[in-house]
């Protein structure tokens, strides 16, 4: 079974025709090699135009035994279709098999959100005696400040800071820009740590116009901001599952619990539907009922634990 000449073609029309990043494009193609896994399995030498629905079904069975989660099958339906909607395009199949297939519909996981309280003891337990303290703050500000993606960060340009103004232009998912505010906190530990730092690091050919370098002068990768993260809650003692992400997060849900437009936020976080930007006003609305529960005295749940969510929240000053 050689599929080769189908994910060379899938592949370069995920990458020109979709302009999705390298990370995505892997994420697809590893659904692909799912697919091949259990044709392989069942001993089925089959080329993509003579898989049918009916084997599709039986794929989904086998991942769901394998013990695949809801949310997991649910991304590895999408791209499966994504692949056979290529092979449409491309007029290698005249019917669509994965038109009709469903997946799997997991429960809304609600996002981990860090207090203020949790972000300051984050920024506190930095070591600026170090080198990379500083530059490590203004890493944690500016993923807090503007509700960058880890990708995002890591690929932010000298050119599009734009202080005197106080936005930022970020390069995100399928390569679209867009303008973010960016904190006054922000931008003050940025300009420190190019002012007594960055001048002194010689870039590495290729990283001449990125913000964050190592000390090598090479851009930051994403596991350097995971461990960077990683080491500073455990130095901190916050036990809550964090990862770069739960940033954006705090970001989003401090915003609308501060009463901003979701519009607005859905703008800020670059997000293509602002069905994905809801999820916040769901954090939201656990919170205020949180309060009601615990200081309505006709609660029934009056004593209920607290959650630890904030009373008052919002973006730095």
């Amino acid at each position: 079974m050689d599929w080769s000449s189908y994910t060379t073609g899938y592949k370069a029309f995920l990458k020109i025709e979709k302009s999705l990043s390298k990370n995505s494009v892997t994420a697809y193609l590893s659904d692909l090699d799912k697919l091949k896994a259990f044709l392989d399995v069942r001993n089925l030498d089959l080329k993509p135009e003579e898989i049918t629905y009916d084997i599709l079904k039986d794929f989904l069975v086998w991942v769901n035994e394998l013990g695949m989660n809801p949310r997991s099958q649910a991304r590895l339906v999408s791209g499966i279709r994504s692949f056979f909607r290529y092979l449409l395009i491309d007029e290698r199949i005249t019917e669509d098999p994965a038109s009709l297939l469903e997946a799997p519909r997991p429960g809304r996981k609600l996002p981990v959100v860090l207090s203020i309280e949790e972000i300051d003891r984050i920024i506190a337990a930095i070591d600026l005696s170090k080198n990379e303290g500083h530059r490590n703050k203004a890493i944690i500000e500016t993923l807090y400040s503007c509700g960058l993606r880890v990708s995002e960060l890591i690929e932010l340009k000298i050119t599009n800071l734009n202080f005197s103004e106080g936005f930022i232009k970020v390069t995100g998912k399928g390569s679209k820009e867009r303008l973010v505010p960016i904190s006054e906190k922000a931008i003050i530990e940025i300009e420190y740590y190019f002012s007594q730092f960055r001048t002194h690091i010689n870039p590495v050919k290729g990283s001449e116009n990125i913000v964050f370098l190592n000390r090598r002068g090479s851009k930051l990768t994403r596991v350097m901001i995971f461990n960077i993260v990683r080491d500073l809650c455990m130095k901190s003692g916050i036990k809550k599952n964090v990862s770069p992400h739960t940033f954006r997060h705090s970001f989003a849900t401090h915003l609308v619990e501060g009463g901003a437009d979701l519009r607005a936020v859905q703008e800020m976080l670059g997000h293509e539907s602002i069905l994905t930007t809801e999820i916040y006003t769901h954090l939201d609305r656990e919170y205020l009922k949180d309060v009601m529960f615990r200081f309505h005295p006709r609660s029934q749940k009056g004593k209920a634990k607290s959650t630890g969510r904030i009373k008052k929240s919002g973006l730095p000053e």
